[in-house]
């Protein structure tokens, strides 16, 4: 694939582990305060029909939210890529284009490819074919944007199950923290072995930090 392809394709990288784990770990927390607040406002009397809706109801809300925004940034870095390609090709001098690529590039990156780096690439990507047209959404896109969806609505889920196997609200309840917290956990494990961390460690981490933002939300009423 050629610079200017990987370029004009960012989405291509859109769902990586990182996005897909920030993903679970929003629909997590938002099923959380819902089935919080529910809990605490019924007194533990609410059916579990009631609160199964509820549940997917917010969440489906918001994983439509979501996957709205995941096409408005995706488009939005199209158009700012085919930005850059017209004023590489439109005769921006040698280092205006430098200066508009170490813009586009992760700040350790960019001081480690260096002047010389830089240059390399702007003249790679001026001696390509100019873009032809403003680039469009595409099939691709549209299918991360739905997979970002389910990812938000099908976290919650896992959370209600307790629900539905005991009629005890306070025991389901403590059942459905418990697996959010381990939820949690296999998020921060993922997102580690991705970059190289510590598995176990970062893994618990994200579980102690998806407590305390818990016991926050139901401080705050949530």
């Amino acid at each position: 694939m050629s610079t200017q392809t990987a370029l004009a394709d960012a989405s291509d990288t859109a769902l990586d582990p990182v996005y897909r784990s920030s993903e679970v770990i929003f629909g997590l927390l938002m099923a959380m305060s819902f089935i919080g607040s529910i809990s605490v406002a019924t007194d533990g009397q609410e059916e579990v029909r009631t609160l199964l809706i509820a549940a997917l109801g917010c969440n489906l809300a918001w994983g439509l939210v979501d996957a709205v925004m995941h096409l408005v940034g995706t488009k939005t870095q199209k158009r700012r890529n085919f930005m850059l390609l017209s004023r590489l090709h439109g005769g921006a001098d040698p280092a205006t284009g430098r200066a508009l690529l170490a813009d586009e590039i992760s700040g350790p990156l960019a001081v480690s490819m260096g002047e010389e780096g830089h240059e390399q690439l702007r003249q790679r990507l001026a001696a390509t074919a100019p873009p032809a047209a403003r680039p469009s959404l595409t099939g691709r896109d549209f299918g991360d944007a739905i997979i970002v969806f389910f990812l938000v609505v099908l976290s919650t889920f896992p959370l209600v199950v307790p629900f539905m196997l005991t009629d005890d609200t306070t025991r389901a309840l403590l059942w459905s923290r418990l697996t959010a917290l381990a939820m949690l956990f296999l998020a921060g494990a993922m997102l580690a072995r991705y970059s190289g961390g510590n598995v176990f460690l970062n893994g618990l981490v994200m579980a102690l930090v998806g407590a305390a933002l818990m016991a926050a939300i139901m401080a705050l009423g949530g």
